[in-house]
């Protein structure tokens, strides 16, 4: 265990962010945008990613892969279903409009924890 702490939390974080897919598929189903296919399918495949993101940050050989991919998924979260929230009520599946600008900032609070472990 010579990794950092903090890297070991972010594994954590992903791991049980990528099981809330799999155990509640319908809240993150309701904020897919209407142009994506399949949701269901890509909550599922979202979900088994981080899940196996997340696992990969624990391996040496593999973290900084693991790295480079959950960056790349958080900014495919961004653009589209962030943006896409903040794009209509109806979209914003009742989150009030506050907190999704909140997040926004917060991705890229994700996007920069992962990069200071490269």
């Amino acid at each position: 265990m010579s990794e950092p702490l903090g890297l070991y939390i972010m594994a954590g974080v992903y791991i049980f962010a990528g099981l809330m897919h799999i155990v509640i598929p319908k809240i993150y189903m309701r904020v897919m945008p209407k142009y994506l296919p399949a949701h269901k399918s890509l909550v599922y495949i979202s979900g088994v990613a981080e899940i196996l993101l997340g696992i990969g940050l624990c391996f040496p050989l593999l973290k900084n892969l693991a790295i480079y991919l959950i960056i790349a998924m958080l900014v495919v979260f961004l653009i589209t279903i962030h943006f896409y929230m903040l794009s209509s009520k109806k979209a914003a599946a009742g989150i009030p409009k506050w907190i999704l600008i909140l997040r926004i900032p917060l991705q890229f609070g994700l996007i920069y924890w992962a990069w200071v472990y490269l």
